[in-house]
């Protein structure tokens, strides 16, 4: 199977699959050297599938090969565009930044789409497993997650767990398996929930509701905060949070504050000309060293 997305203008494949740290977890993998982004697609009943993502003249090129029926297609093509946010519309985000004195880049190298899984429970699951904890923890209960539970493709690989498969699994699986320490009740609970449909993720995505009220929303999840709540909020594409945590406020303290520890509220300030962007004027200023090249859009 070999399907060609086409793309819009101002998108840079290797700013959007380095954007953040999901790319590292599975079932997502990325190669740097050739820039092919791997990921494993459930399908429900079928069997999942392993994609390879890269780009090339025209588009982005999806590989895989199975060759799923037309409808499996539709998805594979539909996550993609989910999972690399092809249908974001950043031109007022560019609009803003290219206004602003060390901003330009952003623009120019077409960053500002942040990859995220295929689902938004995905991203919930990912999210509880990044608070309070280092990454090679977060990594640890992922990889736990996907290698027990996740449904296996015919090249081995393992698709990311169903809620349904989640909420089967007690507590202890959680505590002693995922070693998911004080969040073990919290997943058992979430996909409980989601399984029953008393919680359903992916409505956010076309939420009505006000950021703060959405955010309150979110954090009716036992487990989510502040910093959880704001970090999907970027992932379903409300950009008028901050989601601090320890690691920004750091980089913030060296990158714009002179090495010294700055407030929440300077923080916030700092980037308060960016109106309802600020929250992803905000991680692309923090992260764009991740990425030491000069590329615009469409030169990957």
């Amino acid at each position: 199977m070999e399907l060609l997305i086409a793309l819009p203008w101002n998108f840079n494949f290797r700013r959007t699959a380095i954007s953040h740290g999901w790319y590292d977890l599975p079932p997502f993998e990325l190669d740097q050297d050739n820039w092919r982004l791997t990921r494993v697609i459930d399908f429900g009943k079928p069997r999942p599938v392993t994609v390879a993502i890269s780009p090339a003249d025209g588009g982005v090129k999806v590989e895989a090969k199975q060759t799923p029926g037309a409808r499996a297609m539709e998805k594979v093509a539909h996550d993609v565009r989910h999972m690399l946010r092809l249908d974001d519309d950043l031109t007022e985000f560019y609009e803003v930044t290219r206004a602003e004195p060390n901003f330009e880049w952003i623009a120019a190298t077409g960053a500002g789409r942040l990859l995220r899984s295929p689902t938004v429970f995905e991203d919930l699951v990912k999210t509880l497993c990044t608070t309070n904890c280092s990454w090679a923890l977060t990594d640890k209960m992922v990889n736990a997650l996907v290698d027990l539970l996740g449904r296996q493709t015919a090249d081995g690989r393992r698709a990311f767990p169903t809620a349904e498969a989640m909420a089967e699994m007690p507590v202890r699986f959680y505590r002693d398996k995922v070693r998911a320490g004080y969040r073990a009740p919290y997943l058992k609970e979430l996909a409980t929930r989601v399984s029953k449909g008393e919680i359903d993720p992916e409505s956010w995505l076309a939420s009505d509701l006000p950021t703060a009220e959405l955010r309150r929303e979110m954090k009716q999840v036992k487990g989510v905060g502040d910093y959880a709540a704001e970090n999907l909020l970027r992932l379903v594409g409300r950009y008028d949070v901050l989601a601090l945590d320890s690691w920004v406020r750091a980089k913030f303290a060296r990158t714009r504050n002179g090495a010294r520890k700055a407030s929440d509220k300077k923080i916030e300030r700092y980037y308060a000309k960016f109106g309802k962007w600020n929250g992803l004027a905000f991680w692309c200023d923090m992260t764009c060293d991740w990425l030491e090249d000069t590329s615009t859009p469409r030169e990957w």
